[in-house]
């Protein structure tokens, strides 16, 4: 039996392939893990995105390990995004109570809304006229601010450039504070140190009924790409506190039983 079951969801424009660095680490630990491709992304390229289709497919992931798991219903459930993936994670979780036993959102330390929001869809729109829809500026991007695996990682799927502006227009319609105060299992928010993005981390952390917040040092917004043994860390100390409340549950429902025999 699995300590946890854990689903990642991955980034804008990138797949599954990005969490490649963390698979065997998790699966060592006695983790089951389930790393999938939204809409429009890895292996469903060409497909349209919107926020229902996305949450299809973490639902879809979160049931293939229910059934996996029909007979061991108290190991937990971990759902892990980042940035547009713990965006989708939060809504998620919010629309869909008792799917899951814990999330991590990582690198969505600010709300995707407002002026913000709008200049990065102007700014997608306009890389998106380039020739290559901005491809070749993508690579060069992954190959400056990475290490060399983790920029073959974040391509290996394939690049998202047709779905952006779905993808951030979808992202933008989420009220993350009113998300997150209506979700009842505890949250992770893990940013890297120089996440450009991590500045409303303590209005996100204050949203929640049950957060906490780990600070990756050295990281940039790709947090699990270019610290990914921080980043694994983090997931497993998530999984480890799962752990201790599922054995305090287990105790407590042992005592009830036990009161009810001797009454």
């Amino acid at each position: 039996m699995p300590r946890a079951r854990v689903v990642l969801v991955h980034g804008i424009r990138t797949s599954a392939t990005m969490w490649r660095n963390q698979l065997a680490p998790l699966r060592a630990h006695g983790v089951e893990v389930d790393a999938i491709d939204l809409p429009g992304h890895g292996a469903h390229l060409g497909e349209a995105f919107s926020l229902d289709a996305a949450y299809a497919a973490i639902d879809a992931a979160l049931a293939r390990s229910q059934a996996q798991g029909e007979t061991d219903a108290t190991v937990p459930r971990l759902l892990v995004g980042l940035s547009l993936g713990a965006y989708l994670a939060i809504g998620y979780a919010a629309e869909h109570p008792g799917r899951i036993d814990g999330l991590v959102a990582a690198s969505a330390g600010t709300r995707p809304r407002g002026a913000g929001l709008a200049g990065y869809r102007a700014l997608a729109a306009a890389i998106r006229r380039l020739p290559d829809q901005g491809r070749s500026l993508n690579d060069a991007m992954a190959a400056l601010f990475l290490p060399a695996d983790a920029a073959a990682d974040i391509v290996a799927g394939g690049v998202a450039l047709d779905v952006m502006a779905d993808a951030l227009g979808a992202i933008g319609t989420i009220d993350l504070e009113a998300a997150l105060g209506g979700i009842a299992v505890p949250v992770w928010f893990v940013n890297g140190r120089w996440d450009h993005f991590r500045f409303e981390e303590r209005r996100m952390l204050r949203a929640a009924r049950d957060a906490r917040l780990v600070v990756v040092p050295g990281a940039t917004h790709l947090v699990s790409l270019v610290k990914p043994d921080h980043f694994t860390a983090a997931v497993l100390d998530a999984v480890a506190e799962l752990d201790r409340r599922a054995a305090r549950e287990r105790r407590a429902r042992a005592r009830t039983a036990r009161t009810r025999v001797e009454t």
